[in-house]
């Protein structure tokens, strides 16, 4: 959320467009050098933590052929989009975090931005396809097709045209990117009012979080009224195979929401509120909160996966 911009003016003259003294933000609402001590750290420990884990998922994948199915190439888009948003992004936030202004100029600020909110984009869309082939798969067969790998590379491509779709306009007039919360990370402008503006910002609601949202909560109500309909019986190992994948998928998306949605409703408020109504200290939690989403889902993949838990281990 960008709040306050005149917090951070980008300037051709200046490489260091943020002006801040070392130890105290100038905006009255900014951090304090404590402030920004601690959300450094935080991202340090999304940084290291994300890169590892999806690294070691990724390994996994490229050392062990067996993995290679369908609903894995999806989940393996997940963690590729995952660790791009931690080598791509989050250093640039960490070490303006430690610093305390933006380091990398309004070209950088524009790169981060774009960068964070396409990789963000195609997670949620993943997640979205992910919890409908859940829907097909558990109410129309018995068991996944693990043939079919022409429909995974189309939803695996689709994702990222799809998000490419939402987070190239603002270099082409419709809203733009630049600084958020106090000065060390940048998105999409939110506290702008201008129509267009206004106008970018409600269709990315309702396209990039709210439609795939729909989607998740269809599909995962239809499973949900099935299962009750069959009640408790028997499973064969394919079906209950088939309902870990379901809780691991309802998992990964039940984390993503809660890491994403805060960030949702305060951008929201900027956009929309009075305006002050968000600081950059108010908007800083929810922006963390939604960069660790890239910490949690590898874990839960793993975790309920007991065919990767045993390669991963053979890699260790």
């Amino acid at each position: 959320m960008v709040l306050h911009s005149h917090n951070c003016n980008f300037s051709t003259k200046d490489s260091s467009p943020c002006s801040t003294n070392s130890t105290e933000p100038h905006h009255p609402d900014g951090l304090s050098r404590t402030g920004h001590t601690a959300v450094a750290v935080c991202l340090g420990f999304i940084l290291v933590a994300g890169i590892l884990n999806n690294f070691l998922t990724l390994l996994v994948f490229a050392k062990f052929r067996s993995l290679w199915t369908p609903i894995n190439l999806i989940l393996l888009n997940i963690s590729l989009s995952d660790i791009l948003v931690c080598v791509l992004g989050t250093p640039f936030s960490f070490a303006a975090s430690v610093r305390g202004r933006w380091l990398i100029g309004e070209s950088g600020c524009k790169w981060y931005a774009f960068a964070n909110s396409l990789f963000g984009i195609v997670s949620l869309v993943s997640l979205s396809v992910l919890s409908y082939e859940r829907y097909i798969t558990v109410l129309h067969s018995s068991q996944a097709d693990l043939s079919n790998f022409k429909k995974a590379w189309f939803c695996v491509g689709g994702s990222w045209l799809y998000s490419l779709l939402w987070t190239l306009p603002p270099f082409l007039g419709w809203s733009s990117y630049g600084p958020e919360g106090p000065g060390t990370t940048c998105s999409i402008q939110w506290h702008l009012r201008s129509p267009t503006s206004v106008s970018y910002v409600l269709c990315l609601f309702i396209f990039c979080l709210v439609l795939p949202l729909v989607l998740m909560v269809y599909s995962y109500g239809r499973i949900l009224v099935a299962l009750r309909r069959v009640g408790k019986i028997n499973l064969l190992a394919a079906q209950r195979r088939e309902q870990r994948i379901l809780v691991m998928v309802f998992s990964m998306v039940s984390c993503y929401i809660l890491c994403w949605m805060p960030y949702g409703i305060v951008a929201l408020m900027a956009t929309f509120g009075r305006k002050g109504l968000v600081t950059p200290l108010t908007s800083v939690i929810p922006s963390i909160l939604a960069k660790f989403s890239t910490v949690i889902n590898p874990v839960i993949y793993v975790f309920f996966n007991s065919q990767v838990s045993w390669e991963g281990e053979l890699i260790v």
